[in-house]
Protein backbone atom coordinates (compact mmCIF):
# COMPACT_ATOMS: atom_id res chain seq x y z
CA UNK A 1 0.00 0.00 0.00
CA UNK A 2 1.47 3.19 -1.06
CA UNK A 3 2.02 6.02 1.20
CA UNK A 4 -0.98 8.14 0.14
CA UNK A 5 -3.23 4.94 0.23
CA UNK A 6 -2.17 4.50 3.53
CA UNK A 7 -2.39 8.22 4.97
CA UNK A 8 -6.13 8.39 3.47
CA UNK A 9 -7.04 4.95 5.34
CA UNK A 10 -5.41 6.07 8.85
CA UNK A 11 -7.57 9.59 8.68
CA UNK A 12 -10.68 8.14 7.68
CA UNK A 13 -10.67 5.36 10.29
CA UNK A 14 -9.16 8.08 12.98
CA UNK A 15 -11.09 10.93 12.19
CA UNK A 16 -14.58 9.53 11.54
CA UNK A 17 -15.20 10.03 15.32
CA UNK A 18 -14.24 13.81 15.13
CA UNK A 19 -10.34 14.92 15.74
CA UNK A 20 -10.48 17.98 14.78
CA UNK A 21 -9.46 18.97 18.76
CA UNK A 22 -6.60 19.64 20.59
CA UNK A 23 -4.52 17.31 22.87
CA UNK A 24 -5.37 18.02 26.65
CA UNK A 25 -2.81 20.68 27.40
CA UNK A 26 -1.78 21.50 24.21
CA UNK A 27 -2.27 25.25 22.87
CA UNK A 28 -1.69 26.40 19.26
CA UNK A 29 0.74 29.18 18.97
CA UNK A 30 -0.23 32.82 18.56
CA UNK A 31 0.22 35.01 16.36
CA UNK A 32 0.74 32.38 13.46
CA UNK A 33 1.24 33.69 10.14
CA UNK A 34 0.43 30.90 7.52
CA UNK A 35 2.55 33.14 3.97
CA UNK A 36 5.63 32.56 6.79
CA UNK A 37 5.12 28.88 7.22
CA UNK A 38 4.86 27.91 3.58
CA UNK A 39 7.52 26.22 1.72
CA UNK A 40 9.45 23.00 2.64
CA UNK A 41 10.04 21.79 5.89
CA UNK A 42 11.64 18.78 7.13
CA UNK A 43 10.51 15.97 9.59
CA UNK A 44 13.10 15.69 12.23
CA UNK A 45 11.26 13.19 14.64
CA UNK A 46 8.18 11.61 14.79
CA UNK A 47 6.22 9.00 16.79
CA UNK A 48 5.48 6.01 14.70
CA UNK A 49 2.58 5.32 12.35
CA UNK A 50 1.90 2.91 9.83
CA UNK A 51 1.62 5.84 6.63
CA UNK A 52 5.03 7.20 7.59
CA UNK A 53 6.85 3.51 8.84
CA UNK A 54 9.96 2.86 6.64
CA UNK A 55 10.01 6.27 5.39
CA UNK A 56 13.42 8.33 5.61
CA UNK A 57 14.00 11.73 4.25
CA UNK A 58 10.36 13.00 4.84
CA UNK A 59 9.19 16.62 4.16
CA UNK A 60 6.53 18.54 3.90
CA UNK A 61 5.49 21.38 1.65
CA UNK A 62 3.12 23.91 2.21
CA UNK A 63 1.55 26.58 -0.41
CA UNK A 64 -1.45 28.04 -0.74
CA UNK A 65 -4.24 27.12 -2.64
CA UNK A 66 -6.74 28.98 -5.15
CA UNK A 67 -9.54 28.74 -1.89
CA UNK A 68 -7.41 30.24 0.62
CA UNK A 69 -7.00 26.98 2.39
CA UNK A 70 -2.97 24.97 2.14
CA UNK A 71 -1.64 22.14 -0.50
CA UNK A 72 -0.22 20.15 2.06
CA UNK A 73 2.29 17.83 0.19
CA UNK A 74 4.23 15.07 2.33
CA UNK A 75 6.96 13.28 0.61
CA UNK A 76 9.29 10.40 2.26
CA UNK A 77 11.86 7.96 0.87
CA UNK A 78 11.03 4.22 1.33
CA UNK A 79 14.82 3.13 0.56
CA UNK A 80 13.42 -0.89 0.89
CA UNK A 81 11.54 -0.40 -2.56
CA UNK A 82 13.98 2.67 -3.48
CA UNK A 83 11.28 4.81 -4.39
CA UNK A 84 9.61 8.19 -3.34
CA UNK A 85 5.94 8.32 -2.19
CA UNK A 86 3.94 10.97 -1.85
CA UNK A 87 0.76 12.23 -0.42
CA UNK A 88 -0.89 15.48 -1.23
CA UNK A 89 -3.50 17.21 1.08
CA UNK A 90 -5.06 20.05 1.90
CA UNK A 91 -5.36 22.51 5.41
CA UNK A 92 -7.47 25.06 6.53
CA UNK A 93 -7.58 26.66 9.69
CA UNK A 94 -9.61 25.19 12.48
CA UNK A 95 -10.47 28.55 14.34
CA UNK A 96 -8.59 31.92 13.49
CA UNK A 97 -6.05 32.54 10.76
CA UNK A 98 -4.00 33.98 13.27
CA UNK A 99 -3.75 30.62 15.25
CA UNK A 100 -1.53 27.54 14.77
CA UNK A 101 -5.08 25.19 14.43
CA UNK A 102 -5.48 23.41 11.57
CA UNK A 103 -7.57 21.03 9.91
CA UNK A 104 -5.61 19.01 7.16
CA UNK A 105 -7.33 16.15 5.50
CA UNK A 106 -5.83 13.78 2.56
CA UNK A 107 -9.03 11.84 2.42
CA UNK A 108 -12.46 13.48 1.19
CA UNK A 109 -14.44 15.04 3.90
CA UNK A 110 -12.28 13.19 6.80
CA UNK A 111 -10.24 15.90 8.79
CA UNK A 112 -7.03 15.73 10.82
CA UNK A 113 -5.57 17.87 13.82
CA UNK A 114 -2.76 20.17 12.77
CA UNK A 115 -1.32 21.97 16.00
CA UNK A 116 1.58 23.82 15.83
CA UNK A 117 2.21 24.32 19.44
CA UNK A 118 5.79 25.37 19.56
CA UNK A 119 7.36 27.64 16.55
CA UNK A 120 10.48 29.65 16.16
CA UNK A 121 8.61 33.06 16.19
CA UNK A 122 10.91 35.26 14.77
CA UNK A 123 12.47 33.13 11.84
CA UNK A 124 9.81 30.24 11.65
CA UNK A 125 12.88 27.53 11.32
CA UNK A 126 11.08 25.27 13.81
CA UNK A 127 8.12 23.93 14.37
CA UNK A 128 6.55 21.53 17.17
CA UNK A 129 3.30 19.78 15.65
CA UNK A 130 0.54 17.69 17.40
CA UNK A 131 -2.47 15.53 15.76
CA UNK A 132 -6.04 15.41 17.70
CA UNK A 133 -3.88 13.64 21.10
CA UNK A 134 -0.80 12.44 22.05
CA UNK A 135 -0.50 9.71 19.65
CA UNK A 136 0.69 12.51 16.94
CA UNK A 137 3.62 14.09 17.29
CA UNK A 138 6.37 15.45 14.98
CA UNK A 139 8.79 18.16 15.03
CA UNK A 140 9.68 19.78 11.69
CA UNK A 141 12.76 21.94 10.66
CA UNK A 142 13.65 24.20 7.91
CA UNK A 143 16.84 22.49 8.10
CA UNK A 144 17.39 18.51 8.05
CA UNK A 145 19.65 19.10 11.31
CA UNK A 146 18.38 22.04 13.50
CA UNK A 147 20.33 22.59 16.78
CA UNK A 148 20.39 19.96 19.27
CA UNK A 149 18.68 23.16 21.37
CA UNK A 150 15.77 22.93 19.80
CA UNK A 151 15.50 19.19 20.02
CA UNK A 152 16.34 18.99 23.51
CA UNK A 153 13.35 21.79 23.82
CA UNK A 154 10.82 19.66 21.90
CA UNK A 155 11.12 16.56 23.96
CA UNK A 156 11.62 18.34 27.00
CA UNK A 157 8.02 20.30 25.82
CA UNK A 158 6.14 17.56 24.54
CA UNK A 159 7.20 15.24 27.62
CA UNK A 160 5.57 17.75 30.33
CA UNK A 161 2.61 17.62 27.46
CA UNK A 162 2.14 13.67 28.30
CA UNK A 163 3.89 12.78 24.84
CA UNK A 164 5.73 9.73 24.84
CA UNK A 165 8.75 11.13 23.68
CA UNK A 166 10.66 7.57 24.39
CA UNK A 167 9.20 6.39 21.08
CA UNK A 168 10.33 9.30 19.03
CA UNK A 169 11.76 8.24 15.90
CA UNK A 170 14.63 10.40 14.74
CA UNK A 171 14.43 10.73 10.94
CA UNK A 172 17.42 10.44 8.41
CA UNK A 173 18.17 11.99 5.71
CA UNK A 174 20.29 10.38 3.53
CA UNK A 175 21.49 11.63 0.05
CA UNK A 176 20.31 10.03 -2.83
CA UNK A 177 18.69 6.86 -0.89
CA UNK A 178 15.81 7.14 -3.26
CA UNK A 179 17.52 8.56 -6.43
CA UNK A 180 17.11 11.51 -8.28
CA UNK A 181 13.86 12.31 -6.21
CA UNK A 182 10.86 11.74 -8.75
CA UNK A 183 7.68 9.88 -6.67
CA UNK A 184 6.18 7.14 -7.35
CA UNK A 185 2.57 6.73 -5.25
Amino acid sequence: MTYLRQTGLLLAVSLVGGCVQLPEGVTPVQPFEAERYLGTWYEVARLDHSFERGLSGVTANYSLRDDGGIKVINRGCNAEKGEWEEAEGKAYFAETPNQGFLKVSFFGPFYGTYAVFGLDQQDYQYSFVSGPNTDYLWLLSRSPQPDQAVKDEFVRRAEALGFPTSELIWVTHPANACGSGETKS
